[in-house]
Protein backbone atom coordinates (compact mmCIF):
# COMPACT_ATOMS: atom_id res chain seq x y z
CA UNK A 1 0.00 0.00 0.00
CA UNK A 2 2.76 2.51 0.58
CA UNK A 3 4.37 2.42 -2.84
CA UNK A 4 0.86 3.15 -4.38
CA UNK A 5 0.06 6.02 -1.19
CA UNK A 6 3.62 7.43 -2.41
CA UNK A 7 2.97 7.21 -6.66
CA UNK A 8 -0.09 9.03 -6.00
CA UNK A 9 1.50 11.65 -3.79
CA UNK A 10 4.12 11.96 -6.62
CA UNK A 11 1.41 12.23 -9.41
CA UNK A 12 -0.09 15.07 -7.45
CA UNK A 13 3.15 16.81 -7.08
CA UNK A 14 4.31 16.95 -10.44
CA UNK A 15 0.44 17.81 -11.48
CA UNK A 16 0.92 20.83 -9.28
CA UNK A 17 3.82 21.99 -10.66
CA UNK A 18 3.07 21.73 -13.79
CA UNK A 19 -0.47 24.04 -12.88
CA UNK A 20 2.06 26.54 -11.24
CA UNK A 21 4.28 26.38 -14.42
CA UNK A 22 1.22 27.09 -16.64
CA UNK A 23 -0.07 29.76 -14.26
CA UNK A 24 3.33 31.68 -13.97
CA UNK A 25 3.24 31.80 -17.85
CA UNK A 26 6.50 29.78 -18.03
CA UNK A 27 8.43 33.23 -19.00
CA UNK A 28 11.37 32.89 -17.40
CA UNK A 29 14.19 32.37 -19.60
CA UNK A 30 17.71 29.42 -18.78
CA UNK A 31 19.43 32.60 -16.12
CA UNK A 32 15.74 32.59 -14.27
CA UNK A 33 15.57 36.52 -15.82
CA UNK A 34 12.28 37.43 -16.92
CA UNK A 35 11.85 38.32 -20.75
CA UNK A 36 9.03 40.49 -19.76
CA UNK A 37 10.55 42.62 -17.41
CA UNK A 38 11.42 42.02 -13.84
CA UNK A 39 8.60 45.24 -12.14
CA UNK A 40 5.93 44.65 -14.89
CA UNK A 41 6.16 40.58 -14.38
CA UNK A 42 5.85 41.18 -10.87
CA UNK A 43 2.95 43.84 -10.93
CA UNK A 44 1.04 41.49 -13.03
CA UNK A 45 1.50 38.72 -10.53
CA UNK A 46 0.09 40.20 -7.90
CA UNK A 47 -3.18 40.87 -10.00
CA UNK A 48 -5.23 37.86 -9.12
CA UNK A 49 -6.46 35.87 -11.93
CA UNK A 50 -9.88 36.48 -13.15
CA UNK A 51 -9.41 40.63 -12.24
CA UNK A 52 -10.01 41.92 -15.61
CA UNK A 53 -12.95 39.62 -16.57
CA UNK A 54 -14.47 40.23 -13.39
CA UNK A 55 -14.67 43.87 -14.11
CA UNK A 56 -15.87 43.50 -16.99
CA UNK A 57 -18.49 41.14 -16.12
CA UNK A 58 -19.88 44.29 -13.54
CA UNK A 59 -19.43 46.85 -16.14
CA UNK A 60 -21.65 44.70 -18.84
CA UNK A 61 -24.21 44.21 -16.24
CA UNK A 62 -24.05 48.34 -15.60
CA UNK A 63 -25.00 48.57 -19.27
CA UNK A 64 -27.65 45.98 -19.67
CA UNK A 65 -29.05 47.75 -16.21
CA UNK A 66 -29.20 50.69 -18.65
CA UNK A 67 -30.45 49.17 -21.54
CA UNK A 68 -33.54 47.92 -19.07
CA UNK A 69 -33.86 51.55 -17.53
CA UNK A 70 -33.89 53.16 -20.80
CA UNK A 71 -36.27 50.58 -22.11
CA UNK A 72 -38.65 51.20 -19.49
CA UNK A 73 -38.35 54.89 -19.56
CA UNK A 74 -39.14 54.84 -22.94
CA UNK A 75 -42.12 52.11 -23.44
CA UNK A 76 -43.46 52.34 -19.62
CA UNK A 77 -46.49 49.76 -20.27
CA UNK A 78 -43.14 47.78 -20.33
CA UNK A 79 -42.25 48.72 -16.73
CA UNK A 80 -43.94 46.23 -14.59
CA UNK A 81 -42.94 43.10 -17.09
CA UNK A 82 -38.95 44.14 -17.07
CA UNK A 83 -38.83 45.16 -13.00
CA UNK A 84 -37.90 41.41 -11.93
CA UNK A 85 -35.85 40.94 -14.66
CA UNK A 86 -34.21 44.45 -14.11
CA UNK A 87 -33.89 43.75 -10.16
CA UNK A 88 -31.91 40.49 -11.16
CA UNK A 89 -29.56 42.28 -13.55
CA UNK A 90 -28.95 44.83 -10.85
CA UNK A 91 -28.29 42.02 -8.25
CA UNK A 92 -25.27 40.83 -11.02
CA UNK A 93 -23.92 44.32 -10.77
CA UNK A 94 -23.15 44.10 -7.25
CA UNK A 95 -22.22 40.09 -7.37
CA UNK A 96 -19.62 41.54 -9.71
CA UNK A 97 -18.82 44.42 -7.43
CA UNK A 98 -19.95 46.91 -9.31
CA UNK A 99 -21.94 49.55 -8.17
CA UNK A 100 -24.93 50.66 -9.05
CA UNK A 101 -26.33 54.28 -10.85
CA UNK A 102 -27.09 56.48 -8.64
CA UNK A 103 -31.18 56.54 -7.69
CA UNK A 104 -32.74 59.20 -10.45
CA UNK A 105 -29.94 58.71 -13.01
CA UNK A 106 -31.44 59.29 -16.22
CA UNK A 107 -30.94 56.04 -18.27
CA UNK A 108 -29.00 56.25 -21.32
CA UNK A 109 -31.20 56.39 -24.86
CA UNK A 110 -28.75 54.70 -26.92
CA UNK A 111 -30.18 52.32 -29.05
CA UNK A 112 -33.71 53.01 -27.94
CA UNK A 113 -36.32 51.43 -30.18
CA UNK A 114 -39.17 52.98 -31.58
CA UNK A 115 -41.90 49.79 -30.51
CA UNK A 116 -42.28 48.05 -27.23
CA UNK A 117 -41.87 44.92 -29.17
CA UNK A 118 -38.36 46.60 -30.52
CA UNK A 119 -37.61 47.33 -26.86
CA UNK A 120 -38.06 43.27 -25.75
CA UNK A 121 -36.62 42.32 -29.08
CA UNK A 122 -33.28 44.38 -28.09
CA UNK A 123 -33.26 43.51 -24.70
CA UNK A 124 -33.65 39.88 -25.61
CA UNK A 125 -30.72 39.99 -28.16
CA UNK A 126 -28.48 41.76 -25.75
CA UNK A 127 -29.35 39.11 -22.71
CA UNK A 128 -28.49 36.32 -25.18
CA UNK A 129 -25.33 37.88 -26.68
CA UNK A 130 -23.60 38.40 -23.07
CA UNK A 131 -25.26 35.17 -21.82
CA UNK A 132 -23.41 33.67 -24.87
CA UNK A 133 -20.15 35.21 -24.03
CA UNK A 134 -20.14 34.64 -20.37
CA UNK A 135 -20.89 31.01 -21.13
CA UNK A 136 -17.35 30.94 -22.91
CA UNK A 137 -15.40 33.20 -20.59
CA UNK A 138 -16.26 30.61 -17.95
CA UNK A 139 -13.57 28.42 -19.10
CA UNK A 140 -10.84 31.04 -18.58
CA UNK A 141 -11.55 32.15 -14.89
CA UNK A 142 -11.16 30.46 -11.79
CA UNK A 143 -13.07 28.29 -9.90
CA UNK A 144 -15.55 31.08 -8.19
CA UNK A 145 -15.77 33.41 -10.55
CA UNK A 146 -16.13 30.56 -13.06
CA UNK A 147 -19.36 29.60 -11.37
CA UNK A 148 -20.55 32.50 -10.68
CA UNK A 149 -20.23 33.81 -14.60
CA UNK A 150 -22.06 30.52 -15.36
CA UNK A 151 -24.73 31.21 -12.58
CA UNK A 152 -25.32 34.60 -14.31
CA UNK A 153 -25.27 33.19 -18.29
CA UNK A 154 -28.21 31.26 -17.27
CA UNK A 155 -30.00 33.63 -15.76
CA UNK A 156 -29.46 35.57 -18.85
CA UNK A 157 -30.58 32.91 -21.26
CA UNK A 158 -33.52 32.82 -19.31
CA UNK A 159 -34.12 36.49 -19.46
CA UNK A 160 -33.68 36.06 -23.22
CA UNK A 161 -36.16 33.42 -23.43
CA UNK A 162 -38.75 35.40 -21.42
CA UNK A 163 -38.21 38.57 -23.37
CA UNK A 164 -38.29 37.27 -26.99
CA UNK A 165 -41.30 35.28 -26.75
CA UNK A 166 -42.88 34.08 -29.96
CA UNK A 167 -43.87 37.56 -32.02
CA UNK A 168 -47.82 38.50 -31.62
CA UNK A 169 -47.86 36.64 -28.42
CA UNK A 170 -46.11 39.07 -25.96
CA UNK A 171 -48.75 40.05 -23.22
CA UNK A 172 -51.51 38.14 -24.88
CA UNK A 173 -53.84 35.78 -25.27
CA UNK A 174 -53.26 32.97 -28.03
CA UNK A 175 -55.48 32.66 -31.34
CA UNK A 176 -57.43 29.73 -29.60
CA UNK A 177 -58.95 31.62 -26.51
CA UNK A 178 -57.03 29.34 -24.19
CA UNK A 179 -54.86 32.07 -22.77
CA UNK A 180 -51.44 31.37 -23.73
CA UNK A 181 -48.44 32.96 -21.69
CA UNK A 182 -48.61 36.43 -20.09
CA UNK A 183 -45.25 37.30 -21.98
CA UNK A 184 -43.39 36.45 -18.81
CA UNK A 185 -43.09 32.89 -18.87
CA UNK A 186 -46.41 32.70 -16.64
CA UNK A 187 -49.11 30.06 -17.78
CA UNK A 188 -51.88 30.75 -19.50
CA UNK A 189 -55.84 30.05 -18.69
CA UNK A 190 -54.89 26.21 -19.29
CA UNK A 191 -52.45 26.27 -16.84
CA UNK A 192 -49.61 25.69 -19.56
CA UNK A 193 -47.01 28.15 -20.85
CA UNK A 194 -47.77 28.94 -25.02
Amino acid sequence: MIPEAAARLSRRSVMAAAVAAVGTGCSADATGADSKGGADARQQAAVPPGTAEQARAARDSADLLGRYDAAAAAHPSLAARLAPLRAEVARHVEAFGGTLPAAGARPSAAGAATTAEEALATLAAAERTLADSRAATVLTVPGGLARLLASVAACGAGHAALLGGKPGKAGKGSEDGKGGTGGDGTAGADGHEG
